[in-house]
């Protein structure tokens, strides 16, 4: 699995942090498009490089972050064929894969401690898509995009 993540200036620490977590699990190649320090960027740039990855078929998923996960994960959903979850707990990590198939996960570098978001991060890695009805009720939210 190829995993495109990138965060602004108000996340490059839970990033990098997020990168070690990734590199736990053997088949995941991580793309990491920025930005690499403390300067201050725009957060709508960089959920775009993200997600362009993920709808040109780059990647097979992405991890955006931002100082709460707020702004960065409204700039992704507002990409076509992006579904992006800001998740703070494992629970939600595990139902946005497997209720709503999201094909990016969002954190905040200034609301979400590192061991948490380790644990974020593993669960929705894991966590599968489980179709049935939840697939009738994805299909009617990227529906949504074409109203």
């Amino acid at each position: 699995m190829k995993i495109t993540i990138g965060s602004d200036h108000g996340a490059v620490d839970l990033k990098e942090e997020v990168k070690l977590v990734l590199k736990e699990f053997a088949d995941i190649e991580i793309h990491d498009v920025g930005t690499f320090g403390n300067e201050s960027v725009d957060y709508p740039d960089i959920a775009e490089k993200v997600c362009a990855e993920i709808v040109n078929g780059v990647s097979d998923r992405g991890i955006v972050l931002c100082g709460t996960g707020i702004g960065i994960s409204i700039a992704a959903n507002k990409i076509k064929g992006i579904r992006c979850a800001l998740c703070g707990d494992v629970y939600s990590a595990k139902m946005s894969r497997e209720h709503n198939d999201a094909n990016v996960l969002a954190l905040g570098g200034r609301v979400t401690g590192f061991g948490p978001a380790g644990e974020i991060v593993r669960a929705w890695i894991t966590s599968e898509f489980t179709g049935g009805r939840h697939a009738r009720r994805v299909n009617k939210i990227m529906a949504l995009e074409n109203k």
